[in-house]
């Protein structure tokens, strides 16, 4: 889960130089051990996603027995389902209206999770810019839910998230995981697709579940090893 100065760097596909830059100028989520400069992936991530920074596409790649076990964005989106018309005014209105569409397992505390969603956002905000918002516990892993799910919510009001560029949010994107390993893997794909830009556009335009469903795949192909799917 730590991180050295070349493991960023890889990472954020930039140089060991300027990840030194960064840490000279305090932007960077980081923690010092030992005399050593460490990153917490999952903190590293979330900071590449809001600042709409790309993640290498080697970042996906996994030893051929642990990447059947994860799934792509494309299933855990199948599984999780797109709503429109999210209804809410502020932060846990609309929180609360999410959870309550939210297909969940059977016995996962809905409350619970809107608890957790709402204390992330009095930490951090999940906001990332251009109008989207990743909200997502703190602590994967905690609900017991069965399988991973990935959820578009559309809001029917703009929200103001404390986003870095101050534009209302208007979509949401909800990462639900049964693991840290897994939300980290759905995590960095979003970071990745969201750079594509007819995928980004049909999610702002809030387009048909067939038209972001097919901009999605497209888009996650380009991370895909040859002949997956």
């Amino acid at each position: 889960m730590n991180l050295s100065v070349k493991e960023a760097s890889r990472l954020l596909s930039v140089s060991e130089k300027t990840i030194y830059r960064w840490i000279k100028q305090n932007i960077l989520p980081i923690y010092k051990v030992n005399e050593s400069y460490r990153f917490n992936r999952a903190e590293l991530l979330e900071w590449a996603t809001s600042r709409r920074r790309p993640v290498a596409v080697e970042a996906f790649s996994e030893p051929e027995s642990s990447a059947l076990s994860l799934p792509t964005l494309s299933a855990a989106l199948e599984a999780g389902g797109i709503f429109y018309r999210i209804e809410g005014r502020s932060i846990d209105a609309v929180l609360a209206d999410a959870v309550a569409h939210l297909r969940l397992s059977d016995g996962v505390d809905r409350q619970y999770l809107q608890q957790m969603l709402i204390t992330r956002e009095q930490l951090t905000s999940t906001a990332i810019g251009e109008r989207i918002a990743l909200p997502h516990p703190r602590s994967p892993g905690l609900l017991n839910v069965v399988g991973s799910t990935v959820t578009i919510c559309f809001l029917e009001h703009p929200v103001d998230f404390h986003a870095l560029d101050g534009q209302a949010v208007e979509v949401l994107l909800l990462i639900i995981t049964s693991s840290l390993r897994v939300h980290l893997h759905l995590l960095s794909r979003i970071g990745f697709v969201l750079h594509d830009k007819e995928f980004r556009r049909a999610l702002l335009a809030q387009e048909s579940r067939e038209n972001i469903f097919a901009a999605l795949a497209h888009a996650e192909q380009k991370i895909l090893p040859p002949g997956k799917s």
